[in-house]
């Protein structure tokens, strides 16, 4: 299930997560968005309970977007412990999104 992560929720669901998140940096206008879409939300049913993922809508929470300095959408962030692990820009395919996965979580 995608969590939609915001200024109010980021901390706790992010943050504050015991188990790694995925926050997908988006916007609504955005071509390469819509395609990473299906994808973040396949991701999200293969890995449910393992890893939390979730979307931050750039122009609704302009204050996350600049806290980490997402220039290009889409922009994927990996948390663990609260610290990033890894950030991807563009669109990447599922295949390479769970190899990117499992390089950087060790599950």
């Amino acid at each position: 299930m995608i969590i939609e992560f915001n200024s109010q929720n980021f901390n706790k669901e992010v943050l504050e997560s015991k188990i790694p998140v995925i926050a997908d940096f988006f916007a609504s206008w955005c071509g390469p968005c819509k395609m990473l879409g299906p994808v973040i939300e396949q991701l999200s049913d293969e890995y449910n309970g393992k890893i939390s993922v979730g979307k931050v809508d750039i122009d609704a929470n302009i204050d996350l977007a600049q806290k980490y300095e997402v220039v290009s959408v889409p922009t994927v962030i990996f948390f663990e412990n609260s610290e990033i692990k890894r950030v991807e820009n563009g669109f990447i395919p599922k295949e390479q999104l769970d190899d990117i996965i499992k390089q950087t979580f060790s599950l």
